[in-house]
């Protein structure tokens, strides 16, 4: 019997549905169909993941996810519930070929509809890793409440089950991942690209105001994710004992960071511009907007404002790079413990601050052309010619200059 496959290369999937913020803090994420009628599946899945005390923004993270699977399925006309092995197959075959869709443009979105084209920019690994396991655990949700196929559509690795778990492991080896889903991509082990000294002054000095400036600064200084540096509070900036308190993205805590001088110089700057502009409190959100009327500032909008920099300064930095980087410098320092690091950059396992004394590309390429230099002048002195007889070689130097070599 022949297994029924979708025909990949003419499925065309518009882009229906939405996930939609609300004010409802009990259901702060909706997944809307094509017909704005909520997916109550979603729904439920949602408020178990918030249960089990998930912040906002991975059921944010998730719901995309889950709109992006149910897309496909309203495409092909198969029902979430009734979904089997090949169409999460051909779901996985279709998120590496299809790749990102056209999106239309914001002013022209009520006339234009988006939808994935053959040859899109190609998916990261690890967004399909993230959405095969956000997938799983999905459908072991519904399995486990008896509202979802019996089977998940997304099982694990067939050759890692069915057998003890770690077994013939090194005991000195860190224990490997025995719950790999059957449709998971390999992830490609990468290093935190950080933004050479150069690169960051440049940017730097595009940065056309104070606030820019601030943010920067403390971006790179104290190593807080975005989203955590634009919960600091004007009551939470302490300039006498350089700190600032930030809410820890995971854990939901407010954390103080220690910040440089710099950082609370363009502070302060920024601060006597927007004087009269924003409101005063010390439970005020300190970020705001330049343009009135003013409002706090996003996470959108600094993304915004970094990307023209680097279009100014000829850069492809990116604004996580800035948590890298400071991530990097504090690792570098010999008299900074690596426990000290973790704590700051707020990591749950040390093995995730390690990371970070991983060499710097640009170091290696630098200590290894310099390398490659010392073994050209090596060479070229193992080949010179000794001088003939009766001639001096210190003679020979200062006549053709090269004794100041």
């Amino acid at each position: 019997m022949q297994e029924p496959s979708t025909d990949l290369a003419a499925l065309s999937v518009p882009l229906v549905g939405q996930l939609v913020a609300t004010d409802d803090p009990w259901e702060p994420y909706r997944l809307l169909d094509a017909d704005a009628v909520v997916v109550d599946a979603v729904s439920a899945f949602l408020r178990d993941l918030q249960a089990s005390g998930r912040p906002g923004a991975t059921a944010r993270s998730y719901g995309m996810d889950l709109l992006r699977w149910f897309r496909f399925l309203w495409a092909i006309g198969v029902r979430w519930d009734r979904t089997t092995r090949i169409e999460a197959r051909d779901f996985c075959r279709w998120l590496q070929i299809a790749g990102q869709p056209t999106r239309p443009h914001w002013r022209h979105r009520e006339t234009q509809t988006g939808r994935w084209a053959p040859g899109g920019k190609p998916y990261a690994s690890t967004v399909r890793a993230h959405s095969e396991t956000v997938l799983r655990c999905f459908y072991d949700f519904h399995r486990d409440i008896g509202s979802g196929p019996i089977l998940n559509p997304f099982p694990l690795d067939r050759s890692r089950r069915g057998r003890r778990a770690h077994a013939h492991r090194n005991p000195m080896d860190p224990p490997r991942n025995e719950r790999s889903g059957l449709y998971r991509p390999t992830l490609p082990k990468r290093i935190p690209r950080s933004v050479p000294d150069e690169e960051f002054n440049e940017i730097f000095a595009r940065l056309p105001s104070h606030r820019d400036r601030a943010l920067v600064a403390f971006y790179v200084s104290t190593g807080a994710r975005a989203s955590e540096l634009l919960s600091a509070t004007q009551g939470g900036a302490d300039p006498g004992r350089q700190l600032i308190s930030v809410v820890r993205k995971g854990t939901g805590e407010t954390q103080e960071l220690p910040a440089s001088t710099d950082a609370f110089v363009w502070l302060r700057l920024y601060q006597l511009e927007l004087e009269d502009e924003v409101p005063r409190g010390r439970r005020v959100p300190l970020w705001w907007t330049l343009r009135s009327p003013s409002k706090p500032l996003t996470y959108h909008a600094v993304h915004r404002m970094f990307e023209r920099a680097n279009l100014k300064a000829g850069t492809s930095a990116t604004l996580h790079a800035l948590r890298h980087t400071a991530a990097y410098r504090m690792a570098e320092d010999p008299n900074l413990p690596l426990t000290d690091v973790q704590f700051v950059l707020g990591h749950a396992q040390l093995t995730t601050t390690q990371i970070y004394l991983t060499p710097r590309k640009e170091e290696v390429i630098r200590r290894l052309l310099a390398h490659h230099a010392e073994q050209t002048r090596q060479a070229a002195a193992r080949t010179s010619v000794p001088p003939a007889a009766g001639y001096r070689p210190e003679s020979l130097d200062v006549l053709f200059g090269t004794g100041a070599r």
